[in-house]
């Protein structure tokens, strides 16, 4: 197994993948990818060969090291590295074959370019905006870390390289998909499968440059902190390495929410003007070269559904990692070797189903005369392929990191389950990956024009758009249930799991928010795949907008139209995709949020007890629920009142409490901070529906979605209206426009989109970051928590009805377009036409966009934590 790997790094230095032939017969057989030998032949070969390696070098570390865990973190830290090399390395490639493919003729070539240079100068615009932002965020956080000691002081740097990698993986994402589009076309001529290898596999150039940037982004700081500054006097806890790990989540959730929401009001702009002149008034065929619009509908295609939907995910990857990393130091505290094992199982795992998607890449491929069924069928293979491959991986790291290290006589202590008993988290995580299934399949149900949901909305389209756009609602509204079914299943399977079902245990209640959090990892350990599909989709309908605007023949616009249609669906896929995996990493990020509570408790006591006079006192009050403990010669400690203190025992700040301490630190009145379950933190700061506060912050969380969602409908509106003008201008003002003898003027078109997006981001981007913040000071913690659960709840289920009700109404006029009641043309299709007009702001901008909106308030809320418990309202 050894040699094999061996074999596959040596073919890795020449060149891991090549093409069949002589160049001569590229052009008949485009992108035939040979897979290394150890891939192709025998992929099992790799991946035993991998874990045989794991578990050599972890048995020896821990054998070596006994109760210390350096050697196993290291190992554990260089197979992340290679994870993200692996990914990284692919992209690359996959990029650089596409590359070497025939971009076609010149007409091809030139409207490839406008495209191209149309996303180019809106994501440069976009990112002059989204600078000033950071930088101001920046200095924010630089006074926390140093002015207010309420952040970590690498705080304010990881927060620039998460946003950094977010965009950098959305800028060759995006690069890749405006390079592949026309090259898709051309390949159309040959067959089929050609074109579908294209788009696809520069669909998994974003997949799989999301997931290694996102890795290397953890794996990097981690090394930095745990090795690196050591050496230089800094040496911080892993609960201090993963509160400065959120703060690169910040970043990347920051860029993701400028991306998506700019991105969907640029696209649906567009979109709608494109549609509602184009087909409505002048019934011009989709992507007709004489629609003024055109270009700028394409180039909507890569900014907002491929760099948007790679930093919507990009977060949601990163989050769900650290989020897992952060409840594993929780939940493993009684051991520190332990709380190795349980952050070094999230970024492995992320390890794992990299390879594992890659290789799942690789099974793609399909036939000439593919039906739609068979095209999906070809997408899902590869997804189950790499779905079963992780779960393989789960099994084996929980095993060697959790299981194996806590059986018999091995003298490791767990304040929980031990043991076999710890495969409950393998099965979190297997639970996670089908709930993340299970959605998608849903989605599709929902949405593709194959179902009786997306038939019967068609079918309404006899009568009219008014009950075209009624059906589409009560569809979309119909179909929330099986998402919020499947998340509210998966939080409670993946929390008892861990737990053996016992949901009021406090000493397990952190291992089974542990198992909450990598049942998110777990739904996104796949994503390098998950992501390709998706993206493909923008690359085919770009491919299909080539082929009619540069008059390809025939076959090349069915072949065109059918990765189109499959493209419509993946996309669809791909948003509920989304919409589930935001929901379970904001589920534990709620979580995440407790704990850093937690930490900044603690500042907020090594910061006022610095201002007391102890005296010769060992303990001494710093408010009513906190109280200050110094033993001789050690640093000052916090305890946490969490019962009933007779009168004697309460003072002011600066008092010293009831002599009785002991007794009441063995009666668990008081308990240290480091100490406390996170049902005594919640306990302590009142977070119950009786609460007020809790109750307001539940209404101000769902009044949140309904008015984010209005403000993004509203921008995309006053930007439609604008470009409808623009183009209804063109049509009257240039002569021959219509007759096909006069060009129209395509870049006054993306220009109009441009502007419109940028600045129709800021409002709603400001109140997604301001508003937890305003309210963590106002209502305090029980606030902020009851903010969070509410925008969560609220959000998931709005941003479902909304994506699916516009996937719907989409593929409902692509049914009529294929012959279904009339066809192209009448007045069921002009109808189907406004539904889906109706329908492209609901399932590309605000739908989308709650998705950042549901993650961005948690981590927005963590990053401030300590800010609010020492400013807010929090009532200690």
């Amino acid at each position: 197994m050894l040699n094999d790997l061996v074999r596959f790094v040596r073919l890795r230095k020449r060149s891991l993948y090549s093409f069949s032939g002589n160049p001569a017969s590229t052009l008949a057989e485009p992108l035939r990818i040979r897979m290394p030998r150890c891939f192709a032949s025998r992929p099992a070969v790799f991946g035993s060969a991998f874990f045989a390696v794991l578990l050599t070098h972890l048995n020896t570390a821990q054998a070596a090291d006994g109760e210390s865990s350096t050697g196993g973190m290291s190992i554990g830290l260089v197979l992340a590295f290679i994870g993200s090399a692996a990914a990284i390395g692919t992209a690359i490639t996959f990029y650089r074959t596409m590359r070497q493919q025939d971009e076609g003729d010149e007409t091809m070539r030139r409207i490839a370019e406008s495209v191209r240079q149309g996303a180019k100068a809106y994501l440069t615009r976009q990112m002059r905006v989204v600078t000033i932002y950071l930088v101001c965020m920046f200095a924010v956080l630089c006074l926390m870390a140093y002015v207010f000691d309420a952040q970590a002081p690498l705080g304010p740097f990881a927060f620039l390289t998460g946003a950094i990698y977010s965009a950098a993986a959305g800028w060759f994402g995006m690069t890749t998909a405006t390079h592949a589009s026309a090259r898709t076309t051309f390949a159309c001529r040959t067959s089929l499968d050609a074109g579908l290898q294209i788009a696809f596999r520069s669909g998994a150039v974003m997949g799989l440059t999301v997931v290694g940037l996102a890795l290397f982004d953890v794996t990097a700081w981690f090394c930095l902190m745990k090795y690196i500054f050591p050496m230089f006097g800094y040496v911080p806890s892993l609960e201090q390495i993963t509160g400065t790990l959120f703060c690169s989540v910040l970043g990347a959730s920051s860029q993701a929410l400028f991306a998506r929401v700019g991105g969907g009001i640029f696209t649906k702009a567009a979109d709608v003007g494109a549609d509602l002149v184009g087909k409505v008034e002048h019934t011009l065929r989709e992507d007709d070269p004489r629609n003024p619009a055109t270009i700028a509908d394409n180039v909507g295609d890569n900014v907002g559904d491929v760099a948007g939907m790679g930093a919507d995910l990009y977060e949601s990857y990163l989050g769900s990692m650290i989020a897992a990393m952060a409840l594993g130091v929780a939940a493993f505290a009684a051991s520190p070797q332990l709380q190795t094992y349980a952050v070094l199982l999230p970024l492995l795992l992320a390890a794992g189903g990299i390879l594992c998607s890659i290789v799942g890449v690789f099974v793609v491929r399909t036939k000439e005369q593919a039906t739609q069924k068979d095209l999906m069928s070809a997408l899902g293979q590869g997804v189950v392929v790499s779905s079963a491959g992780v779960v393989a991986v789960a099994f084996v790291l929980v095993w060697l990191l959790l299981v194996r290290p806590t059986l018999g006589d091995s003298g490791i202590e767990t304040s929980g389950p031990s043991g076999y008993a710890l495969f409950g988290v393998f099965a979190s995580i297997v639970t996670g990956l089908f709930s993340g299934i299970i959605i998608g399949r849903w989605t599709e149900y929902s949405t593709s024009e194959v179902y009786a949901p997306t038939k019967r909305i068609a079918h309404q389209a006899v009568t009219g758009p008014a009950t075209v756009i009624i059906a589409g609602i009560a569809e979309g509204m119909a179909s929330v249930w099986v998402p919020v079914v499947v998340i509210g299943f998966g939080i409670l399977l993946s929390f008892g799991f861990c737990t053996g079902f016992e949901y009021a245990d406090g000493n397990a209640f952190a291992l089974g928010l542990y198992g909450v959090a990598v049942a998110a990892v777990g739904m996104l350990s796949t994503l390098g795949i998950t992501l390709a599909t998706d993206a493909y989709g923008p690359i085919a309908d770009n491919a299909g907008g080539n082929a009619e605007m540069s008059g390809q023949d025939h076959i090349v616009r069915e072949r065109t139209d059918a990765l189109d249609s499959l493209g419509n669906t993946t996309a669809a896929t791909g948003k509920g995709f989304a919409i589930g995996s935001a929901a379970l990493t904001a589920a534990a990020l709620l979580a995440t949020y407790v704990e850093q509570v937690r930490l900044g408790v603690e500042r907020r006591i090594v910061a006022e007890a610095a201002e007391i006079n102890w005296g010769d006192q060992e303990y001494v009050g710093i408010s009513e629920k906190l109280w200050g403990y110094r033993p001789e010669g050690d640093a000052v400690q916090g305890l946490l009142v969490v019962g009933k203190l007779s009168s004697s025992a309460e003072g002011e700040s600066g008092a010293d409490v009831d002599p009785a301490l002991p007794e009441l630190l063995d009666s668990g009145v008081v308990v240290p901070l480091r100490e406390a379950s996170i049902v005594e933190l919640v306990q302590v700061f009142d977070v119950t529906l009786m609460n007020p506060k809790t109750m307001v912050g539940l209404f101000v969380g769902v009044m949140l979605a309904f008015l984010f969602c209005a403000l993004t409908m509203k921008a995309v509106g006053r930007a439609a209206g604008k470009m409808v003008e623009e183009v209804r201008r063109q049509f009257r003002e240039i002569p021959g426009l219509l007759e096909g003898k006069g060009e129209p003027d395509y870049t006054e078109c993306v220009s109009i989109s441009t502007t419109a997006a940028l600045r129709e981001m800021i409002l709603p981007s400001c109140i997604g970051i301001g508003v937890p913040i305003l309210t963590g000071l106002l209502l305090g913690v029980s606030g902020t928590m009851g903010l969070l659960a509410g925008g969560l709840t609220g959000g998931f289920s709005l941003a479902v009805m909304m994506a699916n009700a516009g996937g719907a109404w989409d593929n409902a006029k692509k049914y009529i377009e294929a012959g279904a009641h009339g066809g192209k043309g009448t007045d069921a299709h002009k109808a189907t036409v406004v539904g889906d007009t109706v329908g492209d702001p609901f399932k590309d901008t605000s739908g989308p966009s709650l998705n950042i909106l549901i993650k961005l308030m948690s981590l927005v809320s963590i990053v401030f934590a300590s800010m609010i418990v020492r400013f807010g309202a929090t009532g200690l």
